[in-house]
């Protein structure tokens, strides 16, 4: 009795095995993952691109910014989860060579190298721009770029800078501060999905950012989520908050929301 209850978890396992193998095939997803190094200004640079190779012919393509700790598991699962989707992912590397900070003093220096030099970090954002179009799965002409707090930050950068892009979105991202915008500068829509509750930043630079915005004429979307502070979409935020004392917390409803909101904003700038 007992080797035969053995041999029927066995077959019920295996059962288990073959339905979940049959159900992904059904849902037809082939993600193909790549590491892939690449250079800009002589800076070794490393990213990873992902798409479904289920999906046929060219598709818009996306950039993924990382957060203040480096392209790390986080930034390349949002890219797989855009790969999903249907568009084809590329996290980009803004520090190089992969590197990630695992303390916030380090996060902070690492970032305030980037910010503080915008020709170094625009020539890495560019050359992650240029792999992502040349990719044989990507439309060129349909390119947006989404970050995550410094993420955010470099993509509205960007956007200000001028980059021809279809649009970017910024998740709990940085302002950026000083920057004139006049209009016709800003070739990208924008969307900002920002936590209503984030101490990072403060009223007086949300109100000099949206009126920058208006001033510019930039097509521009501002969406709050009550509750939610500083990286809001990072299921991490909550350890990482309680062990360096900062102010961070997941939040899953204005994770899901802002996801939603994103997908939307794509129709429609992916539309024509």
């Amino acid at each position: 009795m007992k080797n035969f209850m053995v041999i029927a978890v066995l077959v019920f396992l295996m059962f288990l095995l073959y339905c979940g193998q049959k159900h992904e095939k059904m849902m037809g997803m082939d993600l193909h993952e790549q590491q892939i190094q690449y250079t800009a200004n002589g800076d070794t640079l490393n990213g990873y691109l992902v798409y479904d190779n289920s999906v046929k012919g060219r598709r818009p393509g996306v950039l993924v910014v990382h957060e203040w700790w480096g392209q790390n598991e986080y930034a390349r699962e949002r890219a797989r989860m855009l790969a999903e989707l249907g568009y084809t992912a590329f996290a980009l590397d803004m520090y190089g060579k992969g590197k990630q900070a695992h303390h916030p003093d380090d996060a902070g220096k690492f970032a305030a190298q980037v910010m503080q030099h915008m020709d170094v970090a625009k020539a890495r954002f560019m050359a992650a721009l240029k792999l992502l179009k040349s990719n044989e799965t990507v439309d060129p002409e349909k390119i947006a770029a989404i970050g995550y707090c410094f993420g955010g930050g470099v993509v509205l950068g960007m956007a200000e800078m001028g980059v021809d892009l279809k649009g970017v979105v910024s998740f709990h991202g940085s302002l950026p501060a000083d920057q004139k915008v006049e209009p016709g500068q800003v070739k990208a829509s924008i969307l900002v999905c920002h936590g209503a509750n984030d101490p990072f930043v403060t009223p007086e630079q949300l109100e000099a950012f949206n009126n920058e915005m208006k001033n510019g004429a930039v097509d521009y979307t501002f969406k709050s989520y009550p509750g939610a502070v500083h990286s809001f979409t990072n299921p991490m935020a909550d350890s990482v908050g309680q062990k360096f004392n900062l102010p961070l917390a997941y939040n899953e409803t204005a994770d899901q929301q802002s996801w939603t909101d994103m997908k939307e904003f794509f129709n429609r700038i992916f539309a024509n």
